[in-house]
């Protein structure tokens, strides 16, 4: 959310000259304000100081979540759902996410959803008029590989260490695969860890599994510099971005056929049952031994990300201002 927060932030003030963008770096306390760091071009256009919605001509809501003051219009983004769908949160937190949802679905004058499977969600769970919904997909930027990096028989799995994100199976999958190859998980602990950190260690292949925890942007760099396949066979996903990453670094990508990661994938991945076990392990292993399989994945992927920009983000998001003004 940070990425496209800020994506989205500098982009309009970048694209947009003749207008001014407030920014509210947590809508809930917005008098508290806080300062960023903006390409030189737009800081004189982009400011961060203690205005608030009420003031705006119009409100956006980058966070799927609207401040409880009165605004002229507002628009929300709305990431995921998940929290609503499947038990990947406590009880607690659920039913303060639903109403938090509920309340800017309502309130807003038109939503943005990062997918059409977001959109289909927003309309489903929360009885929105799909004309109010618009789809704009997330942009990616390269990230800057090593360009001489040379890869290694390792499988990268890039997200929180959390149940949504099917660790377990995958790590069962993986104990599969030929035993010269390895598994990385990059990301920091998330809601049901300690379960899947006990399968990790129950594993024969427990050995051959590396736990990086949260990694900086540079370290996440050269883990997609340095693998040869990515797996990512989460169970639900609003729009999926380090499945968009590896196809930007040109790894070959393995994933789940299910929520929104068809729908970026394409035809640029392997597309799996994310609860079969058997599917998700041949997968894998069909990459692990088919160097030509992973050179035209890895074509695809890179193609197929090339397809998703800020720049194109941006316009689209622009768009719905646009229509929400008139």
């Amino acid at each position: 959310m940070g990425l496209y927060s800020r994506e989205i932030l500098m982009g309009m003030a970048a694209a947009h000259p003749e207008m001014r963008f407030d920014f509210c770096y947590r809508p809930h306390r917005y008098l508290r304000s806080r300062s960023v760091q903006v390409p030189p071009n737009a800081r004189r256009r982009l400011l961060a100081e203690p205005l608030g919605p009420r003031s705006a001509v119009l409100f956006h809501g980058l966070n799927q979540r609207l401040p409880h003051v009165p605004m002229r219009r507002a628009i929300a983004t709305f990431h995921d759902l998940f929290v609503m769908t499947g038990e990947y949160s406590t009880p607690e937190f659920r039913a303060r996410f639903t109403a938090q949802a509920r309340d800017a679905a309502t309130r807003a004058s038109a939503i943005i959803a990062v997918s059409a499977f977001t959109k289909g969600q927003v309309v489903s769970l929360l009885g929105v008029d799909p004309a109010k919904v618009r789809v704009v997909h997330h942009g990616i930027r390269k990230l800057p590989l090593a360009p001489c990096a040379s890869r290694e028989k390792v499988i990268l799995n890039v997200g929180a260490v959390q149940k949504r994100k099917n660790i377990a199976r995958l790590v069962e999958a993986f104990e599969t695969v030929d035993r010269s190859w390895k598994l990385v998980l990059a990301g920091a602990r998330g809601y049901g860890c300690d379960e899947i950190l006990r399968r990790i260690e129950r594993s024969p292949a427990r050995d051959r599994i590396s736990m990086m925890g949260y990694v900086s942007p540079a370290a996440l760099a050269a883990c997609y510099a340095g693998a040869m396949i990515f797996a990512f066979p989460s169970l639900d996903e609003g729009f999926g971005m380090p499945l968009l990453e590896a196809m930007a670094a040109g790894i070959p990508v393995v994933t789940s056929n299910r929520s929104a990661l068809p729908e970026v994938a394409g035809d640029a991945a392997i597309l799996v049952d994310p609860e079969s076990t058997e599917a998700l392990g041949q997968a894998l292993r069909d990459l692990a031994e088919k160097e030509e399989l992973r050179q035209e994945l890895s074509r695809r992927g890179e193609t197929r990300a090339r397809l998703f920009t800020w720049e194109k983000a941006v316009r689209e998001t622009w768009d719905v201002y646009q229509d929400v003004m008139r």
